[in-house]
Parts: C-alpha cells; structure tokens; sequence
C-alpha cells in the first residue's frame, strides 16, 4: 500500500510518494513545475494523480513574483458596480476563480466547442469550472470525458435537481443531525469549507424513524448544489482567491461492523455514486480520525469501492489526530470534539451551525444577485437558441461609491424587499430587471428610427446638393454657349 506525505509551503508544493507491496506505485510530482502524477495499479491501469485544483491559482512557480496588492484592490473595485448587472464576466471571474492556467484553459476551450458543435451544452452548465472537472476526472481525455458530463446531464435532468433546489423542504433537518451527526463548520488555513461527519455516532435505526433513504439522498444532493452554488464562491470572496474544493474530517471512533449493515451499505454506495460520477474533484483532503484496528479491516474493503484518486487524499489517523489537523486548519474553526477551541453554544453545537463564510449576509447578497442576474442570460440565451460564452457581457462602468460595506459592496440599487428572505426577492429584482430590459428595448428602437431618419435626411441632402450641382452646369452651360451666339 502506498502513503503519501505532502508538505505545502507558500510558494511550492513537494509531493513525496513511498510504495510498499506490489498493488500500487506513484511516481513523484512537483505541483508547482506543472506536471502531474502518475499512480499505476496492480491490474495495469494507469490513473493521473492530479495536483489541487486551486494549484494554479495558490502556487506560482518559485521563480514566479509575488502577487501585488492590485488583487485585493481589484476584489473591492468589483462591487462599486450595481448589483444587478454583476454577472460572471472577465472581472467577476478573476475575483471567484483568479487567472486560469492557459493548457487547462485551452483544452477546456476546445472540449466547450466540441460539445456546443454537437448540440451537447446547456447554457446553464456552459461553466468553465464544471467543464474543468469532468475533464480532470478522465484525465484529459476528451471522449471519454464527454461520456460522463453526458451521463451527469442526464442524471441532472432525471433526478430533477433544478426543482430540488426550489422545492425540496427538510423539516427533518434537526432530527436528522442527532441520529447523523454532520455538517459544515468554518474553514481550513487556505480557506476551504470543512466538512465534518462522525460516523461512530451514527443510528440508522432511528435515522430511518425520522427520514427515508430517499429524502436522505435528496437532502444530500442539496447539500452538494448548495457546496457549489453558495459555499465555494463565498469562500473564494472571503478569501480573496478561488476555492473550488472542501476538506473533510471523518470521526470514526466506536465504528465497527454494525455500522456496516445492508441498509447502511445501501445508503453509503448510493452517495458514493452521486458524489464520485456527479461531483468530481470536489474533495481536497480527507482526514479519518479515531481509527482502530476494527476501522482498518473495513476501510481496505472500502476503499475497493472509491476512485484511485479519492483514495489517494486519504489520510487514516489514530487518536493522535490534533498536530496533524491543526497543520491544515486553525484551532478556531475545530470544534472542542475534536480538540478545538468552537463550541457554537448559540446554535446547538457546532454541527448544527453550519458556521462559515456562507453564513455571512452581505456575501450571501452578492452570490443571489449574481446568480440571479446569471439565470435570467441562461433564460435568455435558451429562448435565443444560442450557448453563452462566460466572457460575452462587458461590466458597466463604475457606479456610485456611496453605499458600501466592510467588503466593499455596493448595496444601494436593491432594496431590502429585494434581499429578503423570501421568494419576493426573485420576483421584485425580475421585476427590474425587466423593466430596465424593457426600456433598453424602447431605447433601441428609437434609436433604429432615428438612424432611419438619419438615412432619409442624407438622402434628401444629396438630393438637394445634386439640383444645386445640376444648376450650376447649367449656369456653366450658358456662360460657354452665350459668347458663341
């Protein structure tokens, strides 16, 4: 079996990879020279082991300058633009995402056009990101990476994940987290979202008294949406540089074979399925802690089932976890169970606070805005029949500076009907958008007359100027003929 130790500095990532046995090997990568790893398995596969996938953007390579402060700078220039025009443009895009690496960026180009010649590329999944994903998931490889973003298209659509997110209701939300201790509490150092679960704790018996494997899997589906949709780009502008992945910590003291019955087999294949063919390259680190010899017989049957990747940012620790947890996240943001300094005692505990950056109002604002101002140019561009390019819309011009906030947010063009809690919200801000739309039409088309009379104006001048031509000639042509008679 092999281990891998990584050690990240600050402007370098050194990969270290020893084999021991014959079922596996890895070769050795630096993440910052660009290359990737190699993991080769017993059988003869060949998996690449690729870097984080916020590398590009966290580790320049050692001869690379230092980032300038221009970035922080250009993070608050961002919002001194008006709410509802933000969109994922080239601005909004270095803020969220920071600059992309120029080969990712070029097969990611070339994999878009290809699906879009093909008729295969919702505007509403046109992201760069997610494109990004299913490419890093099969290695690059382009036909085999269209297969499973066409397998996740289909399962999107058949499992109806656009009208989850609308209607799904989780009343049992609170009892669930008692018999299901988990949730999501702060960040790591980098400023990933941690996610922590403590599966020893867990009682599928009373699990299946207050929910159905069913609406457990749709909860954990809006989980997920809501991990990208909120979480990430909240995080990404609480930090200040992109964050596209989550580090994950698994309790698993007092697991043994009971925890491994038919129905919770059922329940941890299902969610495995879901997260590894529709969610990939989600996970950064996972650390399992409190793990015993009991533990241990049942993670090598496990981890048969998981990706070769997947298995390979695992980290098993025993009940010495704490040094090596606090070299990722910091005493703050790990709760007193797990020798942290958070007790969340306002919320019950801190996983059922689901404290982080996504919990902020201002910064949850923005992200509804953006998204909604993002979903109405999806409409847009499906009624039209075209797929968006990310870049297409330009961002308006700077607005007015008078209404900003700690993060540099300009709140004035909405309301607070607008950014309220309720379903109003969506509809009042379509309203304007709308009616703003509806008077750039208006606008357009006076302006289509106007050049129309423009035209006619020009014409009726060249009229003029041709008789005045045409009676000068005919002055001349008096002139010369006059003195002959």
């Amino acid at each position: 079996m092999s281990s891998v130790k990584g050690k990240e500095k600050e402007k370098d990532v050194e990969v270290v990879i020893t084999t021991r046995g014959d079922t596996e090997s890895l070769t050795t990568y630096s993440s910052s020279s660009g290359e990737r790893a190699w993991l080769h398995s017993a059988d003869g596969r060949t998996k690449c082991l690729h870097p984080p996938i916020e590398t590009h953007w966290e580790l320049p390579s050692s001869g690379a300058k230092k980032p300038s402060s221009s970035s922080s700078s250009s993070f608050k220039s961002l919002f001194t633009f008006p709410l509802t025009k933000l969109r994922r443009t080239k601005s909004m895009q270095t803020v969220l995402e920071g600059p992309r690496d120029p080969k990712d960026a070029q097969i990611v180009e070339s994999f878009r056009r290809m699906l879009f010649l093909e008729g295969l590329l919702p505007t509403k999944h046109n992201d760069y990101h997610t494109l990004l994903r299913f490419l890093r998931m099969r290695d690059f490889d382009m036909l085999k990476s269209k297969d499973v973003f066409l397998n996740y298209l289909k399962w999107h659509e058949e499992f109806g994940v656009d009208m989850l997110l609308k209607e799904f209701k989780y009343p049992e939300y609170t009892e669930v987290k008692k018999c299901y201790p988990h949730g999501y509490h702060g960040v790591d150092r980098h400023g990933r979202p941690v996610y922590i679960e403590r599966l020893g704790m867990v009682d599928l018996n009373k699990l299946l008294q207050v929910t159905t494997f069913e609406r457990f899997i749709k909860y954990h589906v809006s989980e997920q949406e809501k991990t990208l949709r909120i979480r990430y780009p909240a995080c990404s502008m609480a930090a200040k540089r992109h964050i596209a992945s989550t580090t994950s910590i698994l309790d698993v003291n007092g697991v043994g074979m009971s925890n491994f019955s038919k129905p919770a087999r059922y329940l941890f294949m299902e969610i495995q399925k879901i997260d590894s063919s529709y969610y990939p390259e989600t996970l950064h680190k996972l650390f399992i802690i409190n793990a015993g010899s009991g533990f241990k017989m049942l993670w090598k049957a496990v981890k048969t089932f998981l990706d070769v990747r997947t298995v390979a940012k695992v980290q098993v620790l025993g009940s010495n976890y704490l040094s090596v947890l606090l070299e990722a996240i910091d005493i703050s943001n790990l709760p007193s169970f797990l020798g942290g300094k958070c007790t969340c005692s306002d919320y019950g505990g801190c996983l059922m606070s689901d404290r982080g950056p996504w919990k902020n109002p201002d910064i949850v604002k923005m992200i509804e805005v953006i998204s909604l101002r993002e979903e109405m140019d999806s409409k847009n561009d499906s009624n039209n029949g075209d797929v968006a390019s990310e870049d297409s819309p330009s961002m308006p011009k700077k607005g007015d500076m008078g209404n900003q906030n700690d993060f540099g947010f300009n709140l004035a063009p909405l309301d607070e009907s607008a950014c309220a809690g309720s379903d109003s919200k969506y509809k009042l801000a379509l309203q304007k958008i709308n009616g703003l739309e509806a008077a750039l039409g208006d606008t357009k088309n006076k302006i289509e007359t106007l050049e129309e009379a423009l035209e006619d104006a020009k014409m009726v001048s060249l009229i003029m100027l041709l008789t005045i031509e045409i009676y000068a000639l005919k002055e001349l042509a008096q002139s010369i003929i006059q003195p002959k008679l």
